[in-house]
């Protein structure tokens, strides 16, 4: 087992003429919580996106557990995305399924397991999210921080080695970024997970991380440990925190 739970090489990708990333590379330590910052439209929903495989990119290659995504099709794909749980920016429930379908979603997908035991792993993780007997609502029922919460349980729900946030907290309002936040801590405690989180939000990417990245200039040049960025904050990230970076900047 690599040191390394995620390896990105030599990576490049462009849509259309639009460049998002030229010679990325980037290594996220298993077991820790990496987030990337940088402001919109730079390229830091892609990057999720070219770890779990939903696309390829046009040179380099991405390593999930020593494993080379890029090649792979749709078959191969399914045993990589097995140990990896993403929490999409809009949470992306089904409107027609109850929660409780939702989260045993992935579950149904991955495994022939007895109604009896996917209906207890799916209280497990409701309860773990602090929404203990909630598998009758519908999420039309919800608040916004409730579907997050919804959606987290479902990623967790199949025992993923990696999970995946994508601007987690965007919409929330405190209390309801403070609790998301709170549970991307305790979630990467209680499973050992590696969690990669995605946010412009300087003060989430604080609260939850072992190391903070900075996207810019179509790289991630910067990574740094969050307590040495509290002691001397690097002038990018400075940068970044007083809005000198612009969005969609190349």
């Amino acid at each position: 087992m690599t040191k390394n739970a995620i390896v990105v090489e030599r990576l490049a990708k462009s849509f259309g003429r639009k460049s998002v990333y030229r010679g990325l590379e980037l290594e996220i330590r298993r077991g820790e919580t990496l987030t990337v910052l940088g402001p919109s439209g730079t390229g830091k929903s892609v990057l999720l996106k070219l770890i779990i495989g939903l696309i390829k990119p046009d040179a380099g290659r991405v390593l999930v557990d020593g494993v080379d995504v890029t090649p792979l099709d749709e078959r191969a794909l399914r045993d990589v995305r097995r140990k990896i749980g993403m929490l999409f920016q809009g949470a992306a429930l089904f409107d027609s399924c109850s929660v409780g379908e939702n989260v045993a979603y992935g579950l149904n997908e991955h495994f022939r397991w007895p109604r009896e035991k996917v209906a207890a792993r799916v209280a497990e993780c409701l309860e773990w999210v602090g929404l203990a007997n909630s598998e009758r609502l519908r999420p039309a029922d919800l608040s916004g921080g409730m579907k997050k919460r919804v959606a987290l349980a479902r990623a967790i729900a199949p025992g993923p080695e990696i999970l995946l946030y994508d601007e987690p907290t965007t919409g929330l309002d405190p209390a309801n970024t403070r609790r998301i936040n709170e549970l991307i801590v305790s979630m990467n405690k209680r499973l050992g997970v590696t969690s990669v989180v995605i946010t412009h939000d300087v003060a989430s990417a604080f609260a939850v991380s072992n190391r903070i990245g900075l996207v810019a200039d179509q790289r991630i040049p910067l990574v740094i440990d969050v307590e040495a960025a509290r002691a001397h904050p690097p002038a990018a990230l400075e940068s970044f925190v007083r809005g000198d970076l612009q969005e969609g900047a190349q």
